[in-house]
């Protein structure tokens, strides 16, 4: 004798019933942490772009005009187009004077960020990231 199985409205068996409701409810949450964390990770690329881009415009602009103040103010607005907010306190240049190091020697930026994620699920999380460039002193 075959027994057949009771089936509701959709042709579901009945005792499963909201089955699917309660796994998408479980599994949501964790495919909106993976997005999120995505996203984040690809600020946190994009933010060390923005600093390698500013510490090239900066090196640049100091290897030809020789002022530190210049290159600062380079690197400040070169990182401000992508949205990275920086002082000139985060930035580092070496030597102190293309002049004085003379014409072959090369010049250093590096820029230090502290980044911190958004979102709650970040809590407190920050790392620092870093933009480098060379250039060569001279005109």
């Amino acid at each position: 004798m075959t027994r057949t199985r009771r089936t509701g409205r959709f042709g579901r068996p009945r005792g499963e019933r909201g089955a699917s409701a309660v796994e998408f409810a479980l599994v949501v949450p964790l495919l909106l942490l993976f997005l999120f964390s995505i996203v984040s990770v690809s600020r946190a690329f994009q933010v060390q772009a923005a600093l390698s881009g500013a510490a090239r415009e900066a090196a640049r602009d100091y290897a030809i005009n020789d002022d530190v103040a210049s290159a600062r103010t380079r690197a400040v607005n070169a990182a401000g187009t992508s949205a990275v907010t920086l002082s000139t306190a985060n930035i580092s240049i070496s030597p102190s004077s293309c002049a004085t190091a003379g014409p072959g020697a090369d010049v250093t930026v590096t820029i230090t960020y502290t980044f911190q994620p958004t979102g709650s699920y970040a809590a407190g999380l920050a790392f620092p990231i870093t933009g480098k460039a060379l250039y060569r002193c001279g005109r």
